[in-house]
């Protein structure tokens, strides 16, 4: 049994990255989901929970807490008339069925396999977010009939393995076909809601290996779901607001650069120890 204060200190801080968590997913369409992994990683950790599946237990609560995240951040989005149903309609199959891959394919593996993934994905996401150009583009328009149907499934596997919703894959992507980064975030806020929850009902249906934290239903964790939630519902229409006061540029970057030293701690503790 953990110590008491030792877990009112988790909770604290979970609330505070919550909190931090939602801002993004709404400021910046991206970073929310991976900014919850590291944290319930650590704090699980800090407990005594160093399971081989503690990463299948991040990931899939990440992601359940994101389909509330989500929906609130497009419904937010959408009063101001921001999200492209045209793209969602057409990209949410193959996403959906990424997804799912992705959920089988993490529910296979352990929990050090997935630092690894994790770790590479999150640097290649905090580099593209550093270096990136406004300017970049791959075409005038979204990928229709055979590249959509190549695409589509990458943005939701990719994203399931990291726990993440659509923003970290779904706004590149968008941006470098000529959609408005505005506009983008938004549509990218509907991604996050077809990843999140055919992966979220796998995941409740997958069992881990002990030692779990307290009161995990198949991977995903109840108590740091609801905490996390807590906190999103209220700073996430926050972050849909500051998204259309202000340039996000400055904030990405130096988001990017915190992401790309996590990444390559996580990195190194995993591989070298």
């Amino acid at each position: 049994m953990p110590d008491l204060s030792l877990v009112l200190q988790m909770l604290v801080l979970l609330a505070v990255i919550g909190a931090f968590a939602g801002v993004l997913a709404g400021l910046l369409g991206v970073g929310g989901g991976i900014v919850l992994v590291f944290a319930f990683f650590y704090a699980f950790q800090t407990l005594g929970y160093g399971g081989p599946d503690l990463m299948q237990i991040c990931v899939a609560t990440s992601l359940a807490t994101i389909i509330v995240t989500s929906v609130r951040s497009v419904l937010g989005h959408n009063k101001k008339g921001a999200v492209d149903w045209d793209i969602l309609r057409g990209w949410a199959p193959g996403i959906a069925l990424g997804a799912v891959l992705g959920m089988l394919v993490v529910a296979g593996l352990r929990s050090s396999a997935l630092q690894v993934i994790f770790g590479v994905l999150a640097l290649a996401v905090g580099l593209y977010m550093a270096l990136g150009q406004a300017g970049w583009r791959l075409g005038p328009a979204m990928p229709q009939g055979i590249r959509r149907l190549l695409l589509s499934p990458v943005v939701g596997f990719l994203s399931v393995l990291m726990g993440i919703g659509g923003g970290s894959f779904g706004v590149p992507i968008m941006t470098l076909y000529a959609v408005p980064i505005h506009r983008a975030v938004a549509t990218a806020a509907g991604f996050g809601v077809v990843i999140a929850v055919p992966a979220v009902i796998g995941f409740l249906l997958s069992p881990v290996a002990a030692p779990a934290p307290p009161l995990t239903v198949g991977a995903v964790n109840l108590p740091a779901f609801a905490v996390v939630i807590a906190m999103t519902l209220i700073t996430t229409p926050l972050g849909v607001r500051m998204a259309h006061a202000m340039d996000p540029g400055p904030l990405k970057r130096v988001f990017a650069v915190f992401l790309i030293v996590v990444a390559l701690n996580m990195l190194r503790t995993t591989l070298w120890g």
